[in-house]
């Protein structure tokens, strides 16, 4: 399994299970029992910390549906931009194990930097996830 066919589970879960607050989400997927905390990037950390904490501005990009391929037709976006202020930010982790449930633990994104700093591993296993996890 890929993160982006994860992506299409968690869109159906948000789908059927609506937050009740405006939220934003970075998905990982984790195939071993435990997630380097460098599998989600400073920018990204970054991005979800300013969502949280005040305004984060982003531009949807009006590049073509097929990646270097010189066809003008673009996927049909829902506006051009979007401002994000203080909105939920959870990095949301899927432990992926072969024919099994798929379970996502949304970890708000002050707890995992907190987590990060003062983890004496370099990875977040999937029982400490467990611990941080958020109900939604």
């Amino acid at each position: 399994m890929k993160e982006k066919q994860l992506q299409v589970i968690l869109t159906n879960y948000l789908k059927d299970n609506p937050p009740n607050k405006t939220a934003v989400y970075e998905l990982k997927i984790c195939k071993s029992n435990a997630m380097p905390f460098d599998q989600v990037k400073e920018h990204q950390v970054e991005a979800l910390l300013q969502a949280k904490h005040g305004n984060l501005y982003h531009k949807i990009s009006d590049s073509p549906i097929f990646a270097g391929h010189k066809t003008r037709f673009t996927k049909p976006k829902p506006f051009d931009c979007l401002n994000i202020y203080k909105a939920e930010a959870y990095v949301v982790i899927c432990y992926y194990k072969l024919r099994q449930k798929k379970e996502f633990l949304f970890i708000d994104i002050d707890d995992f930097v907190k987590e990060k700093e003062i983890s004496s591993r370099k990875s977040l296993t999937e029982e400490r996830a467990k611990q941080l996890k958020n109900n939604l």
